[in-house]
């Protein structure tokens, strides 16, 4: 009986992985917010959220080499420039770094408080009201302006999205959409917002 009661566990447990999975892949690269969505999908399901916590942030890899595969020609561009030292495959990289730092800081200052809120619900459920408001707004009122690629961002605006980014350590707030959003907010072009979100995914998802 309890080889059978075992069995049935790990076979609930694969199901709900592979769930969990398709919610991951289809929140990730949209402005809403995967991790909130993970959390509102295993508090759906029934399942203890504590218990899943880890796995809704183990699962954030498969993003990563999602980014890998699809711009890899963009990060061999960059990496065979850094070794000649090419301007916009510096800029490229300072962009990146500067605008990762703030995650980095505040990750390690604020981390026991952000375990905390990735098992409470009531804040992924606020948190993705406000963000909706907030898309309305950005769209309303933005008035970005072509840039030309992630290399041509200035460093203030590589700056100011990655405090921006910061929100998303908010269970509920999406950091594509946070990154996305403040980007167009400070000038930037919808295009480019979008390929700096998901280049500063690798990094910030790390």
């Amino acid at each position: 009986a309890t080889a059978v009661l075992l069995q049935s566990r790990t076979d609930m447990d694969i199901i709900t992985a592979i769930l969990l999975g398709i919610v991951e892949g289809l929140t990730e690269f949209l402005p809403v917010s995967s991790t909130g969505h993970l959390i509102l999908a295993t508090e759906l399901l029934g399942y203890d959220a504590a218990r899943w916590a880890i796995f809704n942030i183990a699962i954030q890899p498969g993003a990563i080499l999602a980014i890998v595969v699809l711009y890899w020609r963009t990060f061999k561009d960059v990496l065979i420039g850094l070794t000649r030292w090419e301007a916009s495959s510096v800029a490229f990289t300072r962009n990146l770094l500067v605008a990762f730092v703030p995650a980095v800081v505040l990750g390690l200052a604020f981390g026991d408080i952000i375990e905390l809120m990735l098992e409470n619900a009531v804040i992924v459920a606020w948190a993705l009201i406000i963000g909706g408001f907030a898309i309305l707004l950005v769209e309303r009122f933005a008035k970005p302006v072509e840039v030309g690629g992630v290399a041509n961002v200035t460093l203030r605006q590589s700056i100011m999205v990655g405090l921006v980014q910061c929100l998303a350590m908010i269970p509920g707030v999406s950091r594509s959409g946070a990154t996305i959003l403040g980007a167009m907010g400070f000038g930037v072009d919808r295009k480019t917002a979008a390929e700096f979100s998901f280049f500063l995914a690798i990094p910030t998802l790390t």
